[in-house]
């Protein structure tokens, strides 16, 4: 027997209805390819619109569908739902989850993060945007609705229409700034000029305090094709040096936050001209104690900015955030606390801001916890008066584990550039800011810009520059012992 007729036989006696689209060889899942006892079968509309829909109640905690797949288009997976709430109420939400399984794949507990999508009468529900595969082998689709999820505001019922598979292309190979040789981590990309440099710390391990622990920088002058040899900025022997932000000043020239941590906790601020020669220009001991200053940007009739937070990483409400302004082009700075005591959870770490004008500044930050509801969600920061005062909301991002986001405002439009750590994917959403920030629930769906290691911790922390007309995102990528700093260049349509 053929293996064409094989698949035959097996779609058969799994009862299945797969569409194949010919050109892109995608897959469609109609609602009588699922099956559960509960939600069950029924149809909803009439007449030529009358079409099998799969019922989610939105009585239980969790409500489930199952899809068993005999024969996958390809290595490469985005997987799509169509979602249907008759009658929605304004401003509600509903969470999904996606489980995948294949038998006899790889013996690792599968990733699943809720997804927070607010209700419209019918949409298109991202549930994974790169899913990678093992062709040859069955694969099991289970849709769960998350009705006992914290931020679960819609108690309708829905209807799950059609899941959509597609084949996906496989990101093009990440460039090496700086070989997987001892832990190199943490970088930050800058432009200076037509110049590239990325600034990066090395130690032997996930550790920020080893005195071993220094910071070191390349530069590229062809668009991060090739780089120069390593320069040193700094290696002080009294504690472990960690790059922790750049900008630029007036001039500019790059400035780079080194944090030294051991004994004597402070940080300093270097200033270059050609990415080859740094200088200290100030070092600060700020009250309460940054465990990170973020990147620095300009606030017009204010001066240098950067965000900065404090605490630990404990359960405990001791955490707090706020900025840090330069009226001198980064010699001097003041602080400013905008929240304090916040708990771990509602605390926003490792922030990205950018300038919109008209004294507003919007701001991207990491969420702290190990929550597996929507409540882990990237948080929003919002300032109308030049970083005066903020207000912060939760986004519905939430397929994110300890995330570093770094936003660019580009050509009018806001792209967050995100690592999904234990997935080694490299995400990037874009949004209209005028829109985001009246619906911080409204973030648009991901796509993949580059692949890492799905070794946790030792894969991440993304940033990223505008060069030109492409997009240059600086990360990390290895293993417990051995990571490499890579950078991935993204072309931007217009």
């Amino acid at each position: 027997m053929s293996l064409k007729r094989i698949y035959q036989e097996m779609l058969l006696a799994a009862g299945l209805v797969l569409t194949m689209n010919a050109q892109c060889k995608e897959i469609l899942l109609s609602a009588s390819d699922f099956r559960s006892a509960e939600p069950g079968i029924c149809c909803r509309g009439t007449g030529s619109d009358r079409h099998p829909a799969l019922i989610f109640p939105g009585q239980q905690p969790v409500e489930a569908a199952v899809c068993s797949i005999p024969k996958l288009p390809g290595r490469y997976l985005r997987i799509e739902a169509k979602i249907e709430v008759p009658q929605a109420k304004p401003d509600s939400c509903d969470v999904y989850r996606l489980r995948v399984e294949q038998p006899g794949g790889p013996a690792r507990e599968p990733i699943t993060v809720p997804i927070l999508s607010p209700v419209k009468p019918r949409r298109i529900l991202v549930l994974e945007p790169f899913y990678e595969a093992n062709p040859a082998l069955p694969m099991t689709l289970r849709i769960e609705r998350e009705n006992g999820d914290p931020r679960n505001t819609c108690r309708e019922s829905s209807a799950l229409l059609s899941v959509r598979l597609i084949p996906m292309r496989k990101p093009d190979d990440n460039i090496t700034v700086q070989p997987a040789h001892s832990y190199n981590s943490w970088p930050f990309i800058q432009t200076i000029g037509n110049k590239l440099v990325c600034a990066y710390s090395r130690g032997s391990a996930h550790t920020i305090n080893e005195p071993a622990r220094g910071v070191y920088a390349r530069t590229s002058a062809d668009g991060g094709k090739t780089w120069t040899e390593e320069t040193q900025i700094s290696n002080e022997p009294d504690g472990g040096e960690v790059t922790i932000g750049k900008g630029s000043d007036s001039r500019g020239a790059m400035l780079v936050w080194v944090r030294c941590a051991g004994k004597n906790w402070h940080h300093d601020l270097y200033r270059t001209e050609d990415g080859v020669r740094f200088s200290r220009i100030a070092r600060i001991k700020p009250d309460p104690m940054p465990i990170q200053i973020t990147d620095i940007f300009t606030v017009p009739g204010v001066g240098l900015m950067s965000l900065w937070f404090s605490g630990s990483y404990r359960n405990t409400p001791n955490n707090a955030w706020g900025t840090l302004v330069s009226t001198d082009d980064g010699k001097t700075w003041k602080q400013t606390v905008i929240e304090s005591g916040l708990s771990k959870t509602e605390w926003p770490t490792e922030q990205s801001a950018v300038y919109l004008g008209d004294g507003r500044i919007f701001a991207i930050a990491r969420v702290e916890g190990g929550a597996k509801d929507s409540t882990r969600a990237l948080f929003q920061l919002e300032s109308e008066d030049s970083g005066k005062t903020w207000k912060r909301t939760r986004t519905n991002i939430t397929d994110v584990l300890e995330s570093t986001p770094s936003l660019i405002l580009d050509r009018g439009r806001l792209y967050l550039y995100y690592f999904q750590r234990g997935t080694g994917q490299l995400k990037c959403r874009v949004a209209d800011p005028d829109l985001i920030r009246k619906n911080p629930q409204g973030w648009p769906a991901p796509e993949i810009a580059a692949l890492g290691s799905r070794k946790w911790h030792h894969a991440g922390n993304v940033n990223s520059v505008l060069y030109g007309k492409s997009h240059c995102l600086a990360f990390y990528s290895g293993d417990e012992k051995d990571t490499a700093v890579v950078v991935k260049m993204v072309s931007v349509k217009p």
